[in-house]
């Protein structure tokens, strides 16, 4: 269970009131601002920093898709420039693990469009980096849940299998640095010297999904000049963690960059949920805009609906 909250009375640091109900206080460099219903809780807001920078329990959730059972309903849209519909498949698949392997069947599908080309591969590759990250249609074997010493690896994938690795890292660990990616080099790393200073960090309560939660919000400063907006790769993160039992309960990013010979602008939410003693995802949504120099430019739409977990 994540235990990045320790209540044990204030831990005081120099802090500068902004309002009568908001504090500032001052971390390894950064400002940070806690609501006045967070000052009130006694969190130990460097405790909770340290371990937010540390948090691998969002990838610790999608590694344990990789050992239950599971139904998925997979709604994967491609638009136009104006936002009409121009191909789409919406399926219902089921997961099945037996003696610590897995694979994929697809129980219904509709398609529209040229979705799929007329060899029956992905006409999109929206559609194929989603196939990655959520089928597995022929059998994996020897996978585990366990985070610690485990790592996306990039540096050893060549093609596209490096482009759905480096995904995978965005998707997964938004915020830290991705390898092998032109001119983005650290700007994903907002907590790092070079890049926080671009940013507002926020520490609120709030009700996330009828439950209350601790909020975390990294967010671009207003006003930046283009030349500090290059800078930067995520706009905006927030990510709840449930005051009960201090699980992650979902997240919200927005990522944009333009490098010339590619540019994205992608939006993301993932819900969590509790299957026993796991937090996995129940609801994953995707917008995203993008395009690379000498392919077509894509903008699609997927949200994918996961239950009935089961080991």
């Amino acid at each position: 269970m994540l235990k990045f909250l320790l209540f044990v009375g204030f831990f005081w640091l120099p802090a500068l009131q902004l309002t009568a109900q908001d504090t500032l206080i001052h971390y390894e460099g950064k400002i940070i601002q806690l609501k006045e219903v967070v000052v009130r809780s006694n969190v130990n807001v460097p405790s909770f920093m340290q371990r937010l920078k540390d948090d691998t329990s969002f990838y610790k959730a999608f590694k344990n898709l990789r050992i239950l059972k599971f139904n998925a309903i997979n709604d994967v849209r491609m638009l136009d420039q104006k936002g009409r519909l121009k191909a789409s498949c919406r399926s219902k698949s089921r997961q099945y693990v037996n003696a610590g392997c897995r694979h994929t069947e697809i129980t219904e599908e509709q398609v529209t469009g040229d979705f799929y080309t007329n060899d029956g591969k992905y006409n999109y590759y929206t559609a194929s980096l989603y196939d990655h990250l959520f089928f597995s249609k022929t059998q994996v074997c020897g996978e585990t849940n366990v985070v610690k010493g485990s790592s996306i690896a990039v540096n050893n994938k060549r093609g596209i299998e490096r482009h759905k690795e480096q995904l995978k890292m965005l998707f997964f660990q938004p915020g830290t640095k991705i390898p092998g990616v032109p001119f983005i080099g650290n700007k994903v790393a907002f907590f790092d010297k070079d890049v926080s200073p671009y940013y507002d960090f926020t520490v609120d309560l709030s009700e996330y999904l009828g439950e209350n939660c601790y909020v975390f919000r990294a967010k671009a400063k207003s006003g930046l000049s283009k030349s500090e907006q290059d800078l930067i790769v995520i706009d905006e993160m927030n990510t709840w963690f449930a005051v009960s039992d201090l699980a992650i309960r979902g997240r919200t990013y927005h990522m944009s960059y333009n490098a010339g010979i590619y540019d994205f602008d992608v939006e993301m939410e993932v819900q969590m949920i509790r299957f026993n003693e796991l937090t996995v995802p129940a609801i994953i949504r995707y917008i995203g805009n993008w395009d690379v120099l000498f392919k077509k430019r894509e903008r699609g739409v997927f949200t994918a609906l996961l239950s009935d977990f089961s080991y």
